[in-house]
């Protein structure tokens, strides 16, 4: 179970053969400290061995202050450390474990909202078909918001199952394929007329959009397990920096945003000689629309090349709970039990997605007000695209503020998704109620300060959290599929909004969009659990005792009412929980896989070989010491688990 370290002297012992133990009351002192070491952990368990959230407030307070700045200066030492080997290491440093693991998401970011930041420059080069649809069918201009969002949608339900059947690298693998097929789509779309250009186009972008819908699954699950590992022992990684990998990872959707809106307003400048004022050519608008496509073509192209050769093992922690569980294909068993167990998380994570996702495409009503009073309702575009970018670089400072709080236990997942929803809502319900006030000159600064801090919070709250909860809360077997489902839920707030806000006033949508912020706050505090410093390893054993038909025999932090949702404290959940008794059950579990391992041992011993793939973990002397002295003899255990067999069953 650990690996072999230097606890101290060895415990005298004699062997037990009575099979009769207490795991509390048998252990010396010595014993004790080093199964302390090995269960209690110094960043969740303070000295005395009282888990962090059992602390008093201002004990608990003292204590993660305490800890997070040992971790905050140990980290720092790391980076100075690496930036004296190599000034460039650092840079590395986060491009491997920052950048690449979210470079899919960076890439789709880049082109999902390209889609919204050319249209301007299609409406003011093709007006007849674009904007007024005289010589175009105003269905398929429509739709080429409607079956982006669709394929989307197709794409998370159908990648998040596929990602728990086939596994996470063929899953990824699969989505950077299609995207870069997408992408070239994209690029050479053409049609003899207009309207056959923008029917090409159109379904482009729905079959791109199955493959950024896979990315969210497929990016937050194997990005959260290489962050756990896939072994037995936990790790100091998972339980104080899991939701600042996986958020690091996401955020590079900021970055792809950040990079389209920069890019398309250089390739304008380079092709309409160097201006940004209109009349913009036909030729200026291809060519910035087809080189701004062509770019990330390249950049998937590269991914699906890493992700087949570089990623062979970011399916290893699903195949390891697939084969605790004896299953083979997609665990239909596992699907039904979250149903039965978790049901209430999926309101939280899938309805939390929904009514962030009527937020994060409603800003985008913001833009529009503010910069025309700004520009005088000027003619060109470029503007609007400079405003977005401001919006962007804003956005990007939530995303990162984000990813540096969403792990501190005192403020964590739930109180930001709560505080970002409060946030939002305030700031769309003032000017809903004073809309002609904050939109008109002398006010539109407000108005222009109120946009930015949506943004800011909307990354620095729901969207950030949304996309990290709806993987982390629920089981590994089914873990994709969940967030598949959830992210797909989200996606259909953004079709809410896209064809809701065609049929009512600007001002009326003011009044409208807030209340979402409202009651994605109140399912984020019925329904979400909080897994802010909760071991992953912990809700993996849990499941393990749900899927054999014992949950109430589950005693550790799991069900801490800390981490359970107000519903699920108020359905009893919490009673389970007992920390002494926890102890001795995960004595007694390294027993039974120390005995395991041992028997493994005899029975090769014999000239028994298993086929199987086996993770034997290194024992400490004293570990197995203690075992022996109270266990069974290892060969009776190895004659009790093979029989007189020749292999393993």
């Amino acid at each position: 179970m650990a690996h072999v370290q230097d606890y101290g002297p060895a415990a005298p012992h004699g062997p037990d053969m009575s099979g009769n133990h207490d795991p509390i009351h048998t252990l010396n002192e010595n014993e004790r400290q080093i199964f302390d070491y090995l269960i209690k952990p110094d960043d969740s368990y303070n000295p005395d061995g009282v888990y962090w959230a059992d602390l008093p407030l201002t004990k608990r307070i003292g204590f993660v202050t305490a800890y997070d700045g040992k971790e905050a200066g140990r980290e720092v030492g790391n980076i100075w450390a690496m930036f004296k080997r190599d000034p460039l290491e650092p840079f590395r440093y986060y491009i491997r474990n920052m950048v690449i693991p979210g470079a899919g998401l960076g890439l789709e970011g880049y082109v999902l909202f390209s889609i919204g930041n050319i249209k301007p420059l299609f409406q003011a080069v093709f007006k007849n078909c674009w904007k007024s649809a005289k010589t175009c069918n105003a269905t398929w201009i429509d739709a080429v918001d409607y079956m982006e969002i669709v394929g989307i949608i197709i794409g998370q339900v159908l990648v998040g199952v596929l990602g728990d059947w086939l596994g996470r690298r063929w899953g990824l693998i699969q989505d950077a394929t299609i995207m870069f097929l997408g992408l070239v789509m994209l690029v050479c779309a053409w049609g003899t007329t207009l309207n056959g250009w923008i029917i090409c186009y159109t379904w482009s972008l729905f079959f791109y959009g199955i493959g950024v819908g896979g990315e969210y699954p497929m990016t937050a699950t194997s990005g959260m397990e290489n962050a756990v590992g896939s072994g037995k022992v936990s790790t100091k990684e998972d339980r104080l920096h899991r939701g600042r990998k996986v958020t690091s990872a996401f955020l590079m959707q900021g970055w792809g945003q950040f990079a389209n809106q920069a890019i398309l307003i250089v390739l304008l400048l380079c092709f309409h000689h160097g201006s940004g004022n209109p009349p913009y050519s036909e030729v200026a608008a291809q060519w910035t629309y087809r080189i701004s496509f062509a770019i990330p073509a390249v950049g998937t192209l590269w991914l699906v090349y890493f992700r087949t050769f570089k990623m062979r093992s970011a399916g290893k922690q699903l195949a390891a709970a697939k084969k605790k569980s004896k299953v083979t294909g997609y665990d239909t068993q596992s699907l039904k039990l979250t149903f039965t167990y978790f049901g209430p998380r999926l309101i939280a994570t899938a309805g939390g997605w929904y009514c962030n996702d009527i937020f994060f495409y409603g800003n985008k009503l913001f833009q529009a007000e503010f910069i025309t009073v700004i520009t005088n309702d000027s003619t060109s575009i470029l503007p609007g695209w400079l405003y977005n970018l401001i919006n962007v670089g804003v956005s990007l400072c939530g995303y990162y503020l984000a990813s540096f709080l969403i792990d501190n236990k005192l403020y964590g997942r739930k109180k930001m998704q709560m505080l970002g929803f409060l946030m939002d809502f305030i700031l769309f319900i003032v000017p809903g109620f004073h809309f002609k006030y904050y939109t008109s000159a002398k006010h539109v600064k407000a108005f222009q300060a109120m946009y930015f801090l949506s943004s800011f919070f909307n990354q620095f709250g729901p969207n950030a959290v949304t996309f990290l909860v709806a993987a982390e809360v629920y089981p590994t077997p089914i873990r994709a599929t969940a967030h598949g489902f959830s992210a797909a839920c989200g996606k259909l707030g953004a079709l809410t909004a896209a064809v809701l806000y065609n049929y009512i006033s600007t001002p009326v949508k003011f009044h409208v969009v807030p209340w979402f912020g409202l009651g994605g706050m109140l399912l984020t505090l019925l329904f979400l659990p909080d897994t802010t410093g909760l071991d992953l390893k912990e809700q993996e054993r849990r499941w393990q005792y749900i899927r054999a038909g014992r949950e109430s025999d589950y005693h550790g932090v799991a069900v801490h009412p800390k981490h359970l949702s107000l519903y699920e404290r108020l359905r009893g959940v919490g009673k389970y929980y007992d920390a002494e008794l926890d102890y001795q059950q995960k004595i007694e579990e390294m027993r039974s896989d120390w005995e395991s391992s041992q028997a493994r041992q005899a029975h090769e011993k014999e000239g028994h070989f298993d086929d199987e793939d086996v993770d034997d973990s290194v024992w400490s002397s004293d570990v197995s010491t203690y075992f022996e002295k109270t266990s069974k003899s290892p060969n009776l255990a190895a004659k009790e688990k093979y029989g007189n067999g020749d292999k393993m069953q």
